[in-house]
C-alpha cells in the first residue's frame, strides 16, 4: 500500500500549483474551449490515468469545464501517486 504524505509534504507539493486542497483530496478545474475540447481532454486524462493505474474522479459540467479530484482511497489520503498523476495531467494542457 502507498504511504500517505504528511501535511507538510502535501503543502510543499501544492505550493505554486494550480491544484488546491479540499478535505483529503486535491482538485483542479479546467476550462476548455468548448464541449468537444472538454471531452477530448477527459479522454487524454483517461489514457494517462490508465497508464498510471490511478484514476481521478472526473466531472464534466457546464459545457466546457472539467473538474478532477485525486485521492488514494486505498491509502486513505494523499500519496505521491496523486501528485505524480496531477503533474502528468498538467502536461496535457
Amino acid at each position: 500500500m502507498a504511504e500517505r504524505l504528511s501535511e507538510q509534504e502535501i503543502e510543499a507539493r501544492l505550493a505554486g500549483s494550480k491544484w488546491t486542497r479540499e478535505g483529503e483530496e486535491i482538485v483542479r478545474e479546467y476550462k476548455l474551449e468548448d464541449f468537444a475540447s472538454a471531452i477530448a481532454f477527459v479522454n487524454r486524462v483517461a489514457e494517462v490515468a490508465e497508464e498510471a493505474n490511478h484514476h481521478p474522479d472526473i466531472l464534466v459540467h457546464g459545457w466546457n469545464k472539467v473538474r478532477l479530484s485525486l485521492i488514494n482511497h486505498s491509502a486513505g489520503g494523499l500519496t505521491e501517486a496523486d501528485f505524480e498523476l496531477a503533474g502528468k495531467v498538467d502536461g496535457l494542457t
